[in-house]
């Protein structure tokens, strides 16, 4: 049996060193790509897009010429607040509301994305949820699994439902944590779920690497959240980001140009890779 030869995508050439580029065939890439509408002509589903992260991402993400369709849990207010700011763009928003720890709910923000836009060129996995506990005994089963179904399960049904509406060139990129990397002493089950998305994300890049769609992942440190503001006390929101080497808590904004450069053509050559936007932590991953 014949093995199947590597396809040359270079011509054969020599040059003396150190070289020079218009001897090359082809020359090297060398201009900018596109500074402004990056997206221009997308269609990006967003979860947990309401409030947050997600706004930050889909506000930019309209802005770079891409329509938006938010799937949200509950916060329906907050969620109208960023359509209308989508739509203040030019770009048409699709509101979806559903608890994504189920199964059927993840279908129908995939099948209603499509029947709205026709087509899906971005996911971004971007919903999730935490509770603190003080030890693991105080961790219940249904808090675990509750966990687990909003923050892994939920990125696995989006995109398996996704994926036969993804062509060549699409783009998945996954939220994870800072605490992935470095784990955290009282957000055990969360922390586990984001280490379990690193996984996810790598291996579906290693997957998907044929079909040209790339797969990456975006693990921010401390970012100012209505999900901050809401699971811890006074204390600890007032204090919420200070001990990052920055000395601060992050913006949403901050966060959401590592979405588009994922999701845009400047990262046309990055597959299972992470951002760490953290404020300064060496996470050495």
């Amino acid at each position: 049996m014949k093995t199947k030869q590597p396809e040359k995508i270079r011509p054969k050439q020599e040059q003396r060193r150190p070289g020079s580029e218009e001897k090359m065939k082809p020359e090297p890439e060398s201009a900018p790509k596109e500074i402004n509408n990056k997206l221009k002509g997308k269609v990006a589903l967003i979860t947990g897009g309401d409030s947050g992260i997600g706004k930050a991402t889909a506000l930019l993400f309209a802005s770079h010429g891409a329509d938006i369709a938010i799937a949200y849990l509950s916060e329906t207010e907050d969620a109208e607040t960023t359509k209308k700011e989508i739509e203040e763009t030019g770009r048409q928003c699709l509101l979806i509301k559903g608890d994504l720890s189920k199964e059927s709910n993840c279908k129908k923000a995939v099948e209603r994305t499509i029947a709205k836009f026709s087509k899906l060129d971005i996911l971004i996995n971007n919903a999730a949820l935490h509770w603190e506990s003080e030890k693991i005994e105080d961790i219940t089963t249904e808090q675990f699994e509750r966990t687990f179904y909003t923050n892994v399960f939920s990125y696995f049904w989006v995109t398996k439902y996704a994926m036969p509406h993804l062509k060549k060139g699409s783009a998945i990129v996954n939220t994870t944590s800072v605490t992935a990397y470095r784990g955290s002493p009282k957000l055990i089950d969360y922390s586990a779920t984001k280490g379990a998305i690193i996984s996810f994300t790598r291996s579906l890049a290693m997957n998907l690497a044929p079909k040209n769609i790339r797969v990456n992942a975006v693990a921010p440190g401390p970012i100012w959240t209505p999900l901050i503001a809401s699971s811890f006390d006074k204390k600890k929101v007032s204090e919420f980001g200070s001990d990052t080497p920055l000395g601060r808590a992050g913006e949403p904004n901050e966060v959401a140009t590592c979405f588009l450069f994922l999701a845009s053509d400047d990262s046309s050559y990055m597959s299972g890779q992470c951002l760490h936007p953290n404020g300064g932590e060496i996470v050495n991953a």
